[in-house]
């Protein structure tokens, strides 16, 4: 079975999808949309998924399934990538909903604005410091989860540090400096030498 990504290479929820793909090995095709265009907002996609977004799974057989963590965890059910003890595979739900709910609004909004939109800090004025100022309280939080830690939940790589790691590794991109916090420092490059990581714009 060969899944169908629809997706957009710089976005960090779309890398999600791509990474667990990658690592567990699944087949899939992707279909590069570009959402700076509006591809995503045209009737034959929103046919698909009325939301209107990135990534978008198809299913052989069993139709589209969207949001990223929803995916990633369809995808990776049974895998090593998901705890098998019942409070450490709470404690990944528990961190990726973090992600979803403090790092991701905050930090992956900003990058966007910013390295995909080519917006201007002056242009984006309070509305950036806002996010800055939540983006960094966000990866306090994550520094402190990771202090003493390899990874995230107990001492396995699992999804949770696939849906952090997503946004977290390219926060410079919207302004987020990571020279403050060794404990992600060290972890990013923990989990880039896993075996079938893949950097967020490959294919």
């Amino acid at each position: 079975m060969s899944y169908r990504l629809y997706d957009y290479l710089p976005s960090g929820n779309g890398y999600k999808v791509r990474l667990v793909l990658r690592q567990l090995g699944l087949p899939y095709e992707l279909v590069e949309l570009d959402i700076k265009r509006g591809a995503t907002r045209t009737p034959e996609f929103l046919a698909k998924n009325p939301n209107g977004r990135i990534p978008l799974l198809e299913i052989p057989g069993q139709g589209y399934l969207a949001e990223s963590h929803a995916i990633i965890g369809y995808l990776a059910e049974g895998s090593h990538l998901v705890p098998v003890d019942r409070l450490e595979r709470a404690r990944m739900w528990q961190w990726m909903c973090f992600e979803q709910y403090n790092l991701e609004p905050n930090i992956g909004t900003a990058r966007f604005w910013i390295a995909s939109l080519g917006k201007t800090e002056a242009e984006l004025g309070d509305k950036l410091e806002e996010k800055r100022r939540n983006g960094h309280a966000a990866l306090d939080v994550l520094e402190k989860g990771l202090e003493g830690h390899e990874f995230l939940v107990g001492s396995r790589y699992s999804l949770a540090d696939i849906a952090l790691y997503a946004y977290t590794h390219v926060a410079p991109e919207g302004g987020f400096a990571l020279d403050a916090y060794p404990a992600i420092r060290g972890w990013c490059a923990r989990v880039a030498a896993q075996p079938g990581h893949v950097p967020i714009t490959s294919r």
